[in-house]
Protein backbone atom coordinates (compact mmCIF):
# COMPACT_ATOMS: atom_id res chain seq x y z
CA UNK A 1 0.00 0.00 0.00
CA UNK A 2 2.90 2.36 0.79
CA UNK A 3 4.43 1.77 -2.64
CA UNK A 4 1.07 2.44 -4.34
CA UNK A 5 0.75 5.75 -2.48
CA UNK A 6 4.29 6.72 -3.51
CA UNK A 7 3.54 5.84 -7.14
CA UNK A 8 0.39 7.97 -7.10
CA UNK A 9 2.44 10.82 -5.65
CA UNK A 10 4.96 10.41 -8.48
CA UNK A 11 2.23 10.69 -11.11
CA UNK A 12 0.77 13.80 -9.50
CA UNK A 13 4.20 15.46 -9.49
CA UNK A 14 4.70 14.51 -13.14
CA UNK A 15 1.48 16.10 -14.35
CA UNK A 16 2.09 19.24 -12.25
CA UNK A 17 5.48 19.71 -13.91
CA UNK A 18 3.97 19.28 -17.38
CA UNK A 19 1.49 22.01 -16.40
CA UNK A 20 4.33 24.38 -15.60
CA UNK A 21 6.01 23.93 -18.99
CA UNK A 22 2.79 24.62 -20.85
CA UNK A 23 1.87 27.59 -18.70
CA UNK A 24 5.15 29.27 -19.67
CA UNK A 25 4.34 28.97 -23.35
CA UNK A 26 0.72 29.98 -23.04
CA UNK A 27 1.35 33.16 -21.07
CA UNK A 28 4.36 34.24 -23.13
CA UNK A 29 2.91 33.58 -26.57
CA UNK A 30 -0.36 35.54 -26.26
CA UNK A 31 -1.27 39.18 -25.64
CA UNK A 32 -1.95 40.15 -22.04
CA UNK A 33 -4.45 42.51 -20.45
CA UNK A 34 -4.08 43.07 -16.71
CA UNK A 35 -2.12 39.79 -16.61
CA UNK A 36 -5.17 37.82 -17.83
CA UNK A 37 -5.51 36.01 -21.14
CA UNK A 38 -9.08 35.69 -22.37
CA UNK A 39 -10.30 32.69 -24.29
CA UNK A 40 -11.59 33.33 -27.78
CA UNK A 41 -14.20 30.83 -28.94
CA UNK A 42 -13.73 29.40 -32.41
CA UNK A 43 -16.89 28.14 -34.09
CA UNK A 44 -17.28 25.28 -36.56
CA UNK A 45 -17.35 27.52 -39.64
CA UNK A 46 -14.08 29.26 -38.69
CA UNK A 47 -12.37 25.89 -38.27
CA UNK A 48 -13.66 24.24 -41.43
CA UNK A 49 -10.47 24.98 -43.35
CA UNK A 50 -8.05 24.67 -40.41
CA UNK A 51 -5.74 21.76 -41.23
CA UNK A 52 -3.79 22.13 -37.97
CA UNK A 53 -6.57 20.42 -36.01
CA UNK A 54 -5.65 17.13 -37.66
CA UNK A 55 -1.91 17.68 -37.93
CA UNK A 56 -1.01 15.42 -35.00
CA UNK A 57 -4.06 13.15 -35.01
CA UNK A 58 -2.81 9.59 -34.62
CA UNK A 59 0.14 10.58 -32.43
CA UNK A 60 1.09 8.06 -29.73
CA UNK A 61 3.76 8.42 -27.03
CA UNK A 62 4.63 5.55 -24.68
CA UNK A 63 6.56 6.21 -21.45
CA UNK A 64 8.22 3.82 -19.03
CA UNK A 65 7.48 4.73 -15.41
CA UNK A 66 10.68 4.05 -13.46
CA UNK A 67 11.73 4.19 -9.83
CA UNK A 68 15.49 4.06 -9.81
CA UNK A 69 16.44 1.11 -12.03
CA UNK A 70 13.04 -0.59 -11.68
CA UNK A 71 10.30 -0.19 -14.31
CA UNK A 72 6.94 0.00 -12.52
CA UNK A 73 4.64 0.30 -15.52
CA UNK A 74 3.89 2.59 -18.43
CA UNK A 75 1.92 5.65 -19.50
CA UNK A 76 0.43 6.07 -22.98
CA UNK A 77 -0.58 9.37 -24.57
CA UNK A 78 -2.75 9.42 -27.71
CA UNK A 79 -3.82 12.35 -29.88
CA UNK A 80 -7.22 11.54 -31.39
CA UNK A 81 -9.12 13.19 -34.26
CA UNK A 82 -10.94 16.44 -33.30
CA UNK A 83 -14.59 16.21 -32.24
CA UNK A 84 -17.56 18.53 -31.81
CA UNK A 85 -18.26 19.65 -28.24
CA UNK A 86 -21.15 22.00 -27.41
CA UNK A 87 -21.41 23.15 -31.02
CA UNK A 88 -17.70 23.86 -31.51
CA UNK A 89 -14.75 21.80 -32.64
CA UNK A 90 -12.42 20.61 -29.88
CA UNK A 91 -9.16 18.72 -29.65
CA UNK A 92 -9.43 15.22 -28.18
CA UNK A 93 -6.71 13.18 -26.54
CA UNK A 94 -6.27 10.41 -24.01
CA UNK A 95 -3.70 9.59 -21.35
CA UNK A 96 -3.56 6.23 -19.58
CA UNK A 97 -1.20 5.02 -16.86
CA UNK A 98 -1.02 1.38 -15.77
CA UNK A 99 0.95 0.13 -12.78
CA UNK A 100 0.55 -2.83 -10.44
CA UNK A 101 -3.04 -2.68 -9.10
CA UNK A 102 -3.37 0.92 -10.26
CA UNK A 103 -4.60 2.60 -13.43
CA UNK A 104 -5.65 6.10 -14.44
CA UNK A 105 -7.55 6.64 -17.70
CA UNK A 106 -8.23 10.18 -18.95
CA UNK A 107 -10.28 11.48 -21.87
CA UNK A 108 -9.48 15.14 -22.48
CA UNK A 109 -11.26 17.79 -24.57
CA UNK A 110 -9.55 21.12 -25.19
CA UNK A 111 -10.39 24.28 -27.10
CA UNK A 112 -9.23 24.51 -30.69
CA UNK A 113 -6.59 27.18 -31.14
CA UNK A 114 -5.75 27.59 -27.43
CA UNK A 115 -5.57 24.05 -26.03
CA UNK A 116 -7.29 25.28 -22.88
CA UNK A 117 -9.14 22.36 -21.24
CA UNK A 118 -12.92 22.20 -21.61
CA UNK A 119 -13.96 18.81 -20.29
CA UNK A 120 -12.04 15.89 -18.78
CA UNK A 121 -13.31 12.48 -17.77
CA UNK A 122 -11.15 10.27 -15.55
CA UNK A 123 -11.43 6.72 -14.26
CA UNK A 124 -8.97 5.94 -11.46
CA UNK A 125 -8.65 2.34 -10.28
CA UNK A 126 -6.67 1.79 -7.07
CA UNK A 127 -7.57 -1.84 -6.41
CA UNK A 128 -10.09 -2.64 -5.05
CA UNK A 129 -11.47 0.92 -5.32
CA UNK A 130 -12.75 2.71 -8.44
CA UNK A 131 -13.22 6.47 -8.65
CA UNK A 132 -14.78 8.42 -11.52
CA UNK A 133 -13.91 12.09 -11.88
CA UNK A 134 -15.26 14.71 -14.26
CA UNK A 135 -13.75 18.17 -14.68
CA UNK A 136 -15.64 21.03 -16.30
CA UNK A 137 -13.80 24.23 -17.20
CA UNK A 138 -15.43 27.63 -17.71
CA UNK A 139 -12.58 29.56 -19.31
CA UNK A 140 -14.64 32.77 -19.47
CA UNK A 141 -15.24 32.86 -15.72
CA UNK A 142 -11.95 31.13 -14.84
CA UNK A 143 -13.63 28.37 -12.83
CA UNK A 144 -13.09 24.62 -12.63
CA UNK A 145 -15.82 22.32 -11.30
CA UNK A 146 -14.63 18.87 -10.20
CA UNK A 147 -17.12 16.08 -9.50
CA UNK A 148 -15.87 12.87 -7.87
CA UNK A 149 -17.88 9.66 -7.59
CA UNK A 150 -16.55 6.80 -5.48
CA UNK A 151 -18.96 3.96 -4.80
CA UNK A 152 -22.18 5.55 -3.55
CA UNK A 153 -20.52 8.77 -2.42
CA UNK A 154 -20.20 11.92 -4.51
CA UNK A 155 -18.50 15.25 -3.90
CA UNK A 156 -18.15 18.48 -5.84
CA UNK A 157 -15.52 21.20 -5.66
CA UNK A 158 -15.30 24.52 -7.48
CA UNK A 159 -11.93 26.24 -8.03
CA UNK A 160 -11.85 29.93 -8.97
CA UNK A 161 -8.76 31.57 -10.45
CA UNK A 162 -7.73 34.98 -11.78
CA UNK A 163 -6.96 33.72 -15.29
CA UNK A 164 -7.17 30.69 -17.61
CA UNK A 165 -6.93 27.27 -15.97
CA UNK A 166 -4.78 24.57 -17.52
CA UNK A 167 -4.73 20.79 -17.54
CA UNK A 168 -1.44 19.03 -16.91
CA UNK A 169 -1.52 16.38 -19.62
CA UNK A 170 -2.23 18.55 -22.66
CA UNK A 171 -0.14 21.59 -21.75
CA UNK A 172 3.15 20.71 -23.53
CA UNK A 173 1.49 20.97 -26.93
CA UNK A 174 1.55 24.77 -26.83
CA UNK A 175 5.34 24.51 -27.04
CA UNK A 176 4.82 23.70 -30.69
CA UNK A 177 3.74 27.30 -31.35
CA UNK A 178 7.04 28.81 -30.18
CA UNK A 179 9.65 28.88 -32.99
CA UNK A 180 12.61 29.37 -30.63
CA UNK A 181 13.29 29.02 -26.91
CA UNK A 182 16.33 30.68 -25.34
CA UNK A 183 18.35 29.40 -22.38
CA UNK A 184 17.51 31.49 -19.32
CA UNK A 185 13.83 31.92 -20.24
CA UNK A 186 11.73 31.63 -17.07
CA UNK A 187 8.27 32.32 -15.78
CA UNK A 188 5.97 31.79 -12.82
CA UNK A 189 3.12 29.39 -13.65
CA UNK A 190 -0.31 30.00 -12.09
CA UNK A 191 -1.81 26.56 -11.41
CA UNK A 192 -5.17 25.71 -9.76
CA UNK A 193 -3.68 25.26 -6.29
CA UNK A 194 -0.12 26.62 -6.39
CA UNK A 195 2.51 28.65 -8.21
CA UNK A 196 5.85 27.46 -9.58
CA UNK A 197 8.72 29.04 -11.44
CA UNK A 198 10.20 27.12 -14.33
CA UNK A 199 13.41 27.92 -16.18
CA UNK A 200 14.98 26.72 -19.41
CA UNK A 201 18.42 25.91 -18.02
CA UNK A 202 20.27 24.38 -20.97
CA UNK A 203 20.29 22.44 -24.22
CA UNK A 204 21.20 18.77 -23.96
CA UNK A 205 21.55 15.52 -25.89
CA UNK A 206 19.50 12.61 -24.57
CA UNK A 207 19.98 8.93 -25.32
CA UNK A 208 16.72 7.06 -24.73
CA UNK A 209 15.36 3.62 -25.63
CA UNK A 210 13.55 5.40 -28.48
CA UNK A 211 16.72 7.03 -29.85
CA UNK A 212 18.97 10.07 -29.43
CA UNK A 213 17.45 13.55 -29.22
CA UNK A 214 18.47 17.17 -28.90
CA UNK A 215 16.42 18.59 -26.06
CA UNK A 216 15.49 21.64 -24.03
CA UNK A 217 16.24 21.03 -20.35
CA UNK A 218 13.84 22.72 -17.90
CA UNK A 219 14.14 22.94 -14.11
CA UNK A 220 11.64 24.05 -11.51
CA UNK A 221 12.08 26.50 -8.66
CA UNK A 222 11.84 25.20 -5.97
CA UNK A 223 13.99 22.33 -7.34
CA UNK A 224 11.45 19.51 -7.46
CA UNK A 225 11.34 18.61 -11.15
CA UNK A 226 13.36 18.37 -14.32
CA UNK A 227 12.01 17.83 -17.81
CA UNK A 228 13.57 17.36 -21.22
CA UNK A 229 11.57 18.37 -24.32
CA UNK A 230 12.77 17.68 -27.86
CA UNK A 231 14.12 20.80 -29.57
CA UNK A 232 12.72 19.85 -32.98
CA UNK A 233 9.38 21.09 -34.33
CA UNK A 234 7.45 18.31 -32.55
CA UNK A 235 8.52 19.44 -29.03
CA UNK A 236 7.97 16.01 -27.50
CA UNK A 237 8.25 15.61 -23.70
CA UNK A 238 11.09 13.05 -23.61
CA UNK A 239 11.99 12.58 -19.97
CA UNK A 240 10.60 13.76 -16.64
CA UNK A 241 12.56 13.37 -13.42
CA UNK A 242 11.58 14.12 -9.84
CA UNK A 243 14.07 15.25 -7.21
CA UNK A 244 14.35 13.56 -3.83
CA UNK A 245 15.42 10.16 -2.47
CA UNK A 246 12.98 8.13 -4.61
CA UNK A 247 14.20 9.61 -7.90
CA UNK A 248 11.25 8.64 -10.10
CA UNK A 249 11.61 9.07 -13.86
CA UNK A 250 9.31 8.89 -16.88
CA UNK A 251 11.22 8.01 -20.03
CA UNK A 252 9.84 7.95 -23.56
CA UNK A 253 9.97 4.41 -24.90
CA UNK A 254 8.13 4.79 -28.22
CA UNK A 255 6.88 7.56 -30.48
CA UNK A 256 4.67 7.09 -33.51
CA UNK A 257 2.11 8.95 -35.58
CA UNK A 258 -0.40 7.28 -37.89
CA UNK A 259 -2.34 9.18 -40.53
Amino acid sequence: MYLVRRIQSVLRLFVVFISIVFAIVFFNSRPRHNQLVLVRDIDLEELSDNQDLNKYAGEKIVYNVRMGSVTLGKSVFKRLPPVELDGKMANLMSFETRLAKFSDKEKIHSAAGTFLPLKIEREVSNWPFLEKISEHYDQDKFTLTIIKNKGKSSEQRVIRKDGPIHNSIILPFMLRDIPELAVGWSMTANLPNQRFEIKLSSLATLKLPSGEFKAYHFKSNPPKFEIWVSSDERRIPLKIKGAGPLGYTLVMKEYSIEK
